[in-house]
């Protein structure tokens, strides 16, 4: 991100940075550069940086270059998937390393750290980031890296970054960020001392449903050429034309959250009142046990909402079979709301008595609140729950 660009808030560097008009013909959108690979003057002598698709293409180059500004990065990596973009980071472990791991995480980061890497010798731990006293107790001289997201997916809760990095820090361990629920937009990790802030930009980035792909941002130089070379080696890169359709999102990815920030509140509120239901969690809520921490790290709540319906498997069940405009899917982030049960669908990979530790439970559904209007939502809601 250069000097000047820095200098541009948000908005505009969603639309503008990473991005110029192609000089062969003034075009404003970024071509989608479809090949695979670039002739070259002379033997070894490239045109910038391109002689092969997977180790860098135009399309690619200009998102990574956007991302890595809005979350003030200084070095952007795409991926074809969110679980591609952790595995390079897990790349940069050895056997033997270990890793201290959010209690309350994606499904499937649990399983590519429990089912992959662990059979590889990499070996972890699982730690509430609320408790700073247990975070400190789960280092070993081997931790070499810390993952956790904030908010959590699905039981929303915050850790404070600035302050796990700080622990982190004077540990000698790398801190990771998963960043997808609160979107560049709403959180910067990188700012607050994070080493890593990690997207998968299927979701709000993306914000459309229609691609899916990962990012990767660091400041830390060394970091930066480990990625890098991981990410060249490996191959699990996103082609052009997804790129591409992700620079079209980035473009309105403020505007966007916004809108699932302005319904997702009215949402939680009118759950939080209703009889059926018996908790909800969302950081905007006064009753959220983070609530003044989301207000001094994040600039808004985000469009999650999870609410633990009264009753068990029956009731929740009857009630995702009778919503209309929340899709029962799984996914989040797109401007359509979804709806899903993580203990069938997106959490199923996790142990069933870890489920039940963090309160995912048989009654527990998790909302992506869209940008439709939020009257239709809460009576969709209503007639489900009557």
């Amino acid at each position: 991100m250069s000097q000047a660009e820095s200098q541009h808030k948000f908005a505009t560097r969603a639309i503008h940075a990473g991005q110029k008009p192609d000089p062969s013909t003034g075009a404003i959108m970024t071509p989608v550069y479809m090949t695979s690979t670039f002739v070259q003057k002379s033997p070894g002598v490239i045109i910038e940086e391109y002689d092969y698709s997977r180790s860098s293409n135009p399309t690619r180059k200009a998102l990574e270059a956007n991302l890595a500004s809005l979350e003030g990065g200084r070095s952007g990596f795409a991926f074809s998937s969110g679980l591609a973009a952790m595995d390079c980071v897990m790349h940069l472990l050895s056997a033997g390393d270990h890793i201290i791991l959010g209690d309350d995480v994606y499904g499937g980061t649990f399983r590519l750290v429990d089912k992959v890497y662990k059979q590889l010798g990499v070996t972890a731990t699982r730690v509430d980031f609320t408790d700073h006293a247990a975070l400190q107790a789960a280092f070993t001289p081997k931790t070499r890296l810390v993952w956790g997201e904030t908010p959590t997916n699905p039981m929303l809760r915050l850790c404070d970054i600035a302050a796990v990095a700080k622990i982190a820090k004077a540990k000698g361990a790398m801190f990771a960020v998963d960043n997808t629920f609160a979107t560049p937009y709403l959180q910067n990790p990188l700012a607050l001392g994070a080493d890593i802030v990690h997207h998968s930009s299927t979701k709000y980035i993306g914000g459309h449903s229609d691609v899916i792909g990962g990012v990767l941002v660091t400041s830390d130089e060394q970091i930066a050429a480990k990625l890098k070379f991981f990410q060249n080696s490996v191959g699990s890169v996103p082609g052009p034309m997804d790129c591409f359709m992700l620079l079209r999102s980035t473009k309105t990815l403020h505007v966007r959250m916004e809108r699932h920030c302005a319904n997702a509140m009215k949402v939680a509120e009118f759950l939080a009142g209703h009889k059926a239901v018996q908790s909800v969690a969302y950081p905007g809520l006064k009753s959220h046990p983070e609530h003044a921490l989301a207000s001094k790290q994040m600039r808004g709540f985000g469009g999650m909402v999870t609410a633990t319906l009264k009753g068990g498997m029956n009731e929740s069940r009857r009630f995702l079979e009778r919503v209309h405009l929340f899709s029962l899917a799984e996914s989040l982030g797109g401007v359509e709301s979804l709806i899903e049960h993580p203990a069938i669908m997106t959490h199923a990979s996790i142990p069933a008595e870890n489920r039940a530790a963090l309160g995912i439970t048989d009654g527990l559904v998790r909302l992506s609140v869209g940008i439709e209007d939020v009257d239709d939502l809460i009576r969709d809601l209503e007639h489900a729950l009557a």
